[in-house]
């Protein structure tokens, strides 16, 4: 079995960034999410979406769905939804009906953290769907907003703040109560 930290894993990405080569980098996880101890620093569940980012960047989209899959399987904590992440690999994919029932899966449970409202958001903006966007950036700010929270979190919330203003100007709509948190 094999421990995995966060300094190995900036080092796997860093060389997929130096080299290009997000294939190998992405069968590399896979075998370390296949292989990682149950205490390991960073989850089972989090090396498959890892995986799966690394599939996206080498344009194996299928690859990538399969690997968030895997983390959606695992049931294991990540950063960022595996479930958004598979919605925006089968949107790659003209897979809408897959994308759309997953994304309809978490409005229904409610996704836990802004990373994930913030990938959600910018994938249907990148993939046209600006009111889907829209929807799911307002829902994201009113869900976090009257948290107490840290300054990471507040950093989180001011980006997807961001995110939905830009949204909003896409849309030709006016300035709201929501954009003027920005100020």
């Amino acid at each position: 079995m094999t421990r995995v930290t966060t300094a190995d894993l900036d080092r796997l990405e860093f060389r997929a960034v130096q080299s290009g080569d997000h294939a190998d980098v992405a069968a590399e996880l896979l075998g370390l999410a296949n292989s990682v101890d149950a205490d390991s620093e960073v989850s089972r569940a989090e090396l498959f979406v890892r995986a799966g980012e690394q599939w996206e960047m080498a344009q194996e989209f299928d690859r990538a769905a399969r690997s968030y899959q895997r983390a959606i399987d695992d049931g294991g904590t990540t950063v960022i939804d595996a479930r958004a992440l598979q919605a925006g690999a089968l949107l790659e994919l003209d897979d809408m009906d897959g994308a759309g029932a997953r994304l309809e899966q978490l409005r229904a449970e409610g996704p836990r953290n802004l990373p994930t409202f913030i990938h959600i958001a910018e994938t249907l903006q990148a993939h046209g769907d600006l009111k889907g966007a829209h929807t799911w950036s307002t829902l994201g700010v009113e869900r976090f907003r009257h948290q107490d929270v840290s300054p990471y979190v507040h950093d989180l919330l001011m980006e997807l703040l961001r995110v939905r203003f830009r949204i909003r100007v896409d849309l030709g709509l006016d300035e709201d109560a929501l954009d003027r948190m920005l100020d």
